[in-house]
């Protein structure tokens, strides 16, 4: 953790990194993957049972990563049982308020922040938008918008189980459904539209898209604006086969505001990553005396 960049890391961890993919013991471990990188935001996805024993592996991950403040979702019976959760360095940050937005499958952890001396607060929200649904997903991500009203400071990172609304700029091969072996990921992850199945775009449409987006898809950002064209690289699925090529799922968002102080943006998906999960790690970097000076400008 450095006192000049301000660290983002966003990482669905399959079954919260229960057991490697492959059946063998390895080192590293993800916590520790995740801790080379010092991150000072954490938005976690799966953390399957690190709500048991009072938060035992919650807080174990949290401060395996340097002492980190750590929140997360709730598991309900009959929905879903891999929450999501925001980890925060309590070094840069005071706690505001903590909510988990109950929707129709899954829960959203929000986190209210801020830097000291800095009048306005920063959102933080974790996401793991809905694997089957479409219109759910849409409803999520509607939902995500609310936070950045009011003029609101928002970084957001999630698993969005759809696609980039900018088609024109993506490096990921296209998804030709016809040859989709999995039959049951067809149906999760297409829409109709003009009378054919074409992939899933709009949760990113209501999020980044438009002439005047909410939100700022920072890969997008680094990609075009940097020229971090690395940026783009696929995140999922690093192992599965049977439901097309890789493609840019994961995914970092920010206020408009905050993308400006957008330094880096990074793609891992290293051997050691994919023995532990079908998602790469993201990590952005900011500017964190420029974040400052965009919190200090009062809204």
């Amino acid at each position: 953790m450095t006192s000049d960049v301000l660290v983002v890391a966003s990482w669905n961890i399959q079954k919260n990194g229960g057991a490697p993919l492959d059946g063998r013991d390895h080192a590293p471990r993800p916590y520790e993957i995740l801790a080379a990188y010092a991150p000072d935001i954490v938005f976690r996805q799966e953390l399957s049972g690190a709500g048991a024993h009072g938060k035992r592996a919650l807080y174990a991950e949290a401060n395996a990563l340097g002492g980190l403040i750590a929140f997360m979702g709730e598991e309900h019976v009959g929905r879903s049982k891999n929450p999501v959760g925001v980890m925060a360095n309590p070094r840069l940050f005071d706690v505001v308020a903590h909510t988990n937005d109950d929707l129709g499958w899954k829960q959203i952890c929000h986190l209210e922040v801020r830097r000291r001396d800095c009048p306005r607060a920063l959102h933080l929200a974790s996401a793991h938008l809905c694997h089957y649904d479409p219109h759910l997903r849409a409803t999520e991500a509607r939902r995500l918008t609310t936070y950045a009203d009011r003029g609101h400071a928002v970084l957001i990172g999630m698993d969005a189980n759809s696609y980039p609304h900018r088609t024109d700029i993506e490096i990921a091969d296209p998804i030709d459904w016809d040859t989709v072996e999995d039959r049951v990921h067809f149906q999760h992850r297409t829409i109709e539209r003009e009378g054919r199945r074409v992939s899933d775009t709009v949760p990113s449409e209501i999020l980044a898209g438009g002439a005047r987006p909410v939100f700022t898809d920072l890969a997008h950002h680094a990609a075009t604006v940097l020229g971090q064209r690395q940026a783009l690289t696929p995140t999922s699925s690093l192992q599965r086969t049977d439901q097309g090529p890789r493609r840019r799922i994961d995914v970092q968002l920010g206020t408009p505001d905050l993308a400006a102080a957008l330094i880096g943006f990074e793609v891992i998906d290293t051997s050691d990553v994919k023995r532990w999960t079908d998602h790469a790690l993201t990590i952005s970097r900011f500017d964190l005396a420029a974040v400052d000076r965009i919190l200090s400008t009062a809204r």
